[in-house]
């Protein structure tokens, strides 16, 4: 399954279940069919409360208290203060979709010069109340195997928690899920939150697969000119974030006056070369033609 049948999974329309994506509410056995009398292209009611609501600049309650991998009661503070963070909810006996947004997550960290532990944060935690720090362990354990930086152990967090903090994040991030009884199951959008070191949201990355440079100017931009280069923040200045897809562009305004003030400086240092130039050589034939060195 490719990273926008990821993202149609979660969308709430009747024409992209029609499309036979798999919805997120369909996980381990799939709901089948409508009901009888009901239209066979009518959205299953579970994906009507499946969504992000954005909530871009919100600030996430930090004081809220989780249980890490290791068993220890931490607070999301511990987490924030010097870098950008990505926050994302799945639950750890998903048989699907969190694991596929969770290995697109790593596999867009995978190529870049930016490290976890270093440059930025990766929280993910269970919005399943019942699931244990022991599951956290062997998640966390599956993906440091694959991505093998100094600072990832430091910088990488699987986090359980009780329900009420759990709904007071989900809230906090704009993050609507849903559980379904019949199959034991959680319909849930297909998306990771970046946040700000102050842990204010910046950005939504959707889908199951991220581009790394999405992922890269995404960090750099939470960062608020704390990580990446001066390359990074010249060509942020060129991207465009769109909240709606989750994605950047190329703004081709930003980049017509980037490059009309190159020209203008390209020309301002060739006629002040020339000038230079210019005077040098009047002050030598002066020199020559008074006797004067």
């Amino acid at each position: 399954m490719n990273g926008r049948q990821g993202f149609f999974m979660v969308c709430v329309t009747a024409a992209m279940v029609a499309a036979a994506v798999v919805s997120p509410a369909a996980q381990r056995t799939a709901p089948g069919s409508s009901a009888p009398g009901q239209p066979a292209m009518a959205p299953l009611p579970i994906l009507k409360d499946v969504r992000i609501d954005q909530k871009l600049d919100f600030p996430v309650p930090l004081d809220l208290a989780f249980v890490d991998e290791a068993g220890k009661d931490v607070t999301l503070s511990q987490y924030f203060g010097t870098r950008p963070a990505v926050l994302a909810l799945v639950y750890y006996e998903c048989p699907m979709l969190c694991t596929q947004v969770l290995n697109g997550l790593f596999s867009s960290m995978q190529p870049l010069t930016l490290d976890a532990g270093r440059d930025f944060d990766i929280i993910v935690v269970s919005f399943d109340p019942g699931e244990t720090p022991a599951m956290a362990q062997a998640k966390k354990a599956s993906y440091l195997a694959h991505y093998q930086r100094p600072t990832a152990e430091a910088g990488i967090h699987f986090l359980t928690g009780r329900q009420q903090a759990i709904d007071a994040l989900a809230d906090a991030v704009g993050f609507r899920y849903a559980y379904d009884e019949a199959i034991d199951q959680y319909a849930h959008p297909a998306a990771v939150t970046v946040l700000t070191p102050q842990g204010h949201v910046s950005k939504y990355l959707y889908g199951v697969e991220f581009a790394p440079m999405d992922f890269r100017f995404a960090m750099v931009s939470a960062g608020e000119g704390q990580i990446g280069t001066l390359v990074d923040q010249a060509l942020l200045y060129c991207f465009h974030y769109d909240p709606a897809t989750g994605k950047y562009s190329v703004a081709i305004m930003k980049f017509v006056q980037l490059g009309a003030i190159l020209t203008l400086l390209g020309i301002g240092a060739f006629v002040f070369v020339h000038l230079r130039r210019d005077r040098q050589q009047n002050r030598a034939v002066a020199s020559t033609a008074t006797g004067n060195r």
